[in-house]
C-alpha cells in the first residue's frame, strides 16, 4: 500500500505495520504499546481509508489513525512530523 506524507512517499512492505513503515522511512512518530491501547501513535489522516482488525481501545476520531494497529485499505495521505535528516538539513541551512 502506498503512504504519502509531506516529506516522503513510500510503500509498506508485506505484513509491515503503518507504524513500522513510518519509522523505517525516518518519520518522527511517538509510540508505546503497539496495540491500540495508548493512542500515542495517533496521526492525522488527510485522505484514504483504514480498517482495524481488532477495534482499538484508544479513541480515534474520523480524521485520525492509530499507526500501530490500523490496516490501510487505500493509498493514505498523512500529516506526520518531518523526517529527522530533513529537519537537520533545514536547521543547518
Amino acid at each position: 500500500m502506498k503512504i504519502v506524507t509531506r516529506y516522503k512517499s513510500f510503500k509498506l512492505a508485506h505484513n509491515e505495520s503503518l507504524l513500522d513503515g513510518l519509522l523505517r522511512t525516518g518519520h518522527q512518530i511517538e509510540y508505546q504499546c503497539r496495540n491500540g491501547y495508548c493512542g500515542a501513535c495517533r496521526c492525522k489522516l488527510i485522505s484514504g481509508k483504514v480498517s482495524y482488525p481488532t477495534p482499538p481501545l484508544a479513541f480515534v476520531s474520523d480524521n485520525e489513525v492509530l499507526a500501530c494497529c490500523c490496516k490501510p485499505e487505500s493509498t493514505l495521505e498523512l500529516d506526520v512530523e518531518r523526517v529527522a535528516t530533513e529537519q537537520k538539513t533545514e536547521q543547518t541551512a
